[in-house]
């Protein structure tokens, strides 16, 4: 293949590529072998820590030069002398003290964690979706968590099952706080993941694609989430393609270019056979 037909292709993992418990879409391990094998680049960009992100690579069977991770504040690089394979290549990183003060002024209940630049995370309650076992990680007084300079804050709130909490739902409530010099994603209903100001996906990927050397119309995207938003505006401002899942929220589906199934029918697998025409 050509370095002008070359795709980089970059697949979000929760909603996307893996289910709620942890088992692949139908049918990706295959597409994306298929898809590797006809010479394009297929890399991850999730909110995941690389911690809670190597596992899935693996089990893919892919070795890209560059994982993003951390919702785009961490570039994973390939280095064989690691025993994951891979090593810290770019960390950003900002203070969280005037965020978390003004979280924790309305939302004193939630479950609060920082993740920092060496990738170790500190929390204040175990939640078992973190996957707090596979990594370095400490359980902490929210007042350690201040001070620090970290690449993410993630908050996680029970009471906000969906269905709202005292009249709110979780999303007003974010807007009402007014966060400001930060780049946050409500995920699902009641998790705020919230990265450094100006920093998302779609900023560690632009980097990676310039690393690779792949023209910006040749770069795909495929996620579900509010925190995936970002990289699909990015793909196509580019002239790239972003696919999305079915079943996701209408302002996700508003800036794709495409759409594929869920991730349950193996919406990734339909999305990349489409790409290679089989």
């Amino acid at each position: 293949m050509t370095a002008a037909g070359r795709k980089l292709i970059a697949l979000d993992l929760d909603g996307t590529v893996v289910l709620e418990d942890e088992t692949f879409s139908p049918g990706v391990e295959d597409a994306v072998r298929r898809t590797v094998e006809a010479g394009h680049i297929v890399t991850i960009a999730t909110g995941r820590s690389w911690e809670a992100t190597s596992h899935i690579l693996h089990g893919l069977s892919i070795l890209p030069e560059y994982v993003v991770c951390s919702n785009g504040a961490a570039i994973l690089s390939r280095d064989a002398t690691q025993e994951t394979g891979y090593a810290r290549h770019t960390t950003e990183t900002f203070d969280p003290t005037e965020v978390l003060t003004l979280l924790h002024e309305h939302l004193p209940d939630a479950n609060y964690l920082v993740e920092l630049a060496d990738g170790t995370r500190l929390y204040t309650h175990f939640v078992d979706d973190w996957g707090l076992q596979r990594e370095t990680a400490r359980r902490v007084e929210f007042e350690e968590m201040k001070g620090q300079q970290v690449a993410r804050v993630v908050v996680v709130s029970p009471e906000h099952n969906g269905e709202g909490y005292e009249g709110v739902d979780f999303i007003d409530l974010v807007e009402q706080i007014g966060l400001h010099h930060v780049s946050y994603a409500v995920g699902w209903s009641a998790w705020l993941d919230i990265a450094p100001k100006g920093v998302d996906k779609s900023t560690a990927l632009e980097q990676v694609r310039q690393w690779q050397e792949i023209a910006p119309a040749d770069v795909v995207v495929i996620g579900d989430g509010r925190n995936d938003i970002g990289m699909f505006r990015w793909a196509k401002q580019h002239g790239g393609r972003a696919f999305v899942m079915a079943d996701s929220p209408e302002e996700v589906v508003a800036e794709s270019t495409d759409a594929t199934g869920a991730v349950a029918d193996g919406g990734v697998a339909q999305a990349l056979d489409q790409l290679l025409g089989a």
